[in-house]
């Protein structure tokens, strides 16, 4: 892994720095200001460093084909990965936070905690011990002083028992913000390899979070540049799990911050009040909403809803199991070419693993997609979010919480997401 830093008047030409010297595929770590120190910050602005990291251990040089959905032949429990509409696979960098503490300000709390449970081992072996007298063997024998070759071994042995004792209490932190077994172990493995025997915490610390990180990789979210041709944005979920919240939340953001003309399509007719719900949220942002009850009826319109920068088509909420169900779904996705077209995973932060792993493997089938994770306010689960990127290899996009339009929605931030498995402040 290479990891480096850069120095420039804003964030933005650091980030370029960044890109120019690690390439598009670097991920930002961190970013902090840089204030000049004694008198000369009176004269002279304050800087921005970012810190940028590159997994040198992974092939970037050939960009993954695209597949057509036709084409597509999966097997059940096959990993699936996601085609963006763009010919460069992988998306732009996303804007960072402005973040003045460092890695190690962060994990602070966490090493603090592991300092103390190891010192709370020491103080419980030593009692174990005061039993047994320094001079004396269990058995009551005289003990032999050890020579200067003796000892030494036997501290290199305490240092390495001491860093596996912390390799361990990560391990656990992870498993404990419910992180899949496998994937922690992965990550526990990977920190051995490039990691000294008896690297300090810090450093363990800091590999593990920059792992993490790498392993959520960028954001996917909707495409705000002007383009001549109207993106179809749809949103796939189970009932309930806040597809049509999270469309008004959206819809809101693109029109009053982007000034953008935003359109919207329910094929939601089964659920009650469905329709009346996004028609409400319709009406306050004064965009039109068409109500379709067959894909067919989807394809009539192209011809007016192509006069719009964006069209979000809320489609109905089905059960993952209902083979029939999810085949309309399909039909009406379809009838927009795979060019003009996002689809987004709508998945309940509070859904259990299994069951998360289940629907997104029905829906893979189907077409690609990105992440969506809604209820944050209810159960905040950062661990189903890194499984599920690496379960199913689509990317995250967006975390709402709320019921609050347009405020209750933001895009997924990898460093709060690393902070909280293990177990730092994701609110810093």
């Amino acid at each position: 892994m290479i990891i480096k830093k850069y120095l420039a008047q804003t964030e933005v030409e650091a980030i370029e720095l960044a890109k120019e010297d690690l390439g598009k595929n670097a991920i930002v770590m961190n970013i902090k200001k840089v204030h000049p120190k004694g008198l000369a910050k009176i004269f002279v602005k304050a800087k921005v460093e970012v810190t940028a990291a590159l997994d040198e251990n992974k092939n970037y040089s050939e960009p993954a084909p695209k597949a057509e959905p036709s084409k597509r032949k999966d097997k059940p429990g096959q990993n699936f990965d996601v085609v963006t509409p763009d010919e460069t696979v992988v998306p732009p960098m996303p804007k960072a936070e402005n973040q003045e503490q460092s890695i190690q300000d962060k994990l602070s709390k966490l090493e603090s905690l592991l300092e103390q449970q190891m010192q709370q081992k020491v103080n419980e072996d030593a009692k174990q011990q005061e039993t047994v007298s320094p001079l004396e063997t269990p058995n009551g024998e005289p003990k032999e002083p050890l020579s200067k070759e003796e000892k030494k071994p036997d501290i290199e042995d305490k240092e390495n028992e001491k860093t596996l004792a912390y390799k361990e209490l990560i391990r656990k932190q992870l498993l404990q913000h419910e992180v899949d077994e496998k994937i922690a172990n992965v990550i526990m493995e990977e920190v051995n390899q490039s990691l000294p025997m008896n690297a300090a915490v810090d450093q363990i610390l800091a590999s593990v979070y920059q792992r993490i990180i790498l392993m959520l990789g960028q954001p996917y979210l909707i495409d705000t540049k002007p383009s001549e041709k109207t993106k179809f944005i749809f949103f796939l979920g189970s009932t309930g799990v806040g597809k049509t919240t999270t469309i008004a939340k959206i819809a809101s953001k693109l029109k009053l911050e982007k000034k953008a003309k935003v359109a919207l399509v329910t094929a939601d007719t089964y659920r009650i009040a469905a329709v009346e719900q996004l028609k409400t949220y319709a009406n306050i942002m004064s965009v039109p909403l068409k109500v379709v009850y067959s894909a067919g009826e989807l394809k009539d319109m192209l011809e007016d809803l192509e006069q719009y920068d964006y069209c979000l088509i809320d489609t109905a909420g089905r059960s993952h199991k209902n083979k029939e169900q999810l085949e309309d779904i399909r039909e009406l996705f379809e009838q927009i070419p795979v060019s003009e077209r996002q689809v987004y995973l709508v998945l309940n932060a509070g859904t259990k693993y299994s069951d998360l792993k289940e629907i997104a493997k029905v829906y893979g089938k189907m077409t690609d997609f990105s992440l969506v994770f809604t209820k944050l306010d209810e159960t905040f689960s950062a661990g189903a979010m890194l499984n599920m990127k690496v379960e199913t290899k689509c990317p995250l996009s967006y975390v709402t919480w709320g019921q609050n339009v347009p405020d209750d929605i933001g895009e997924i931030n990898p460093q709060k997401i690393a902070k909280e498995l293990l177990g730092g402040d994701s609110k810093n």
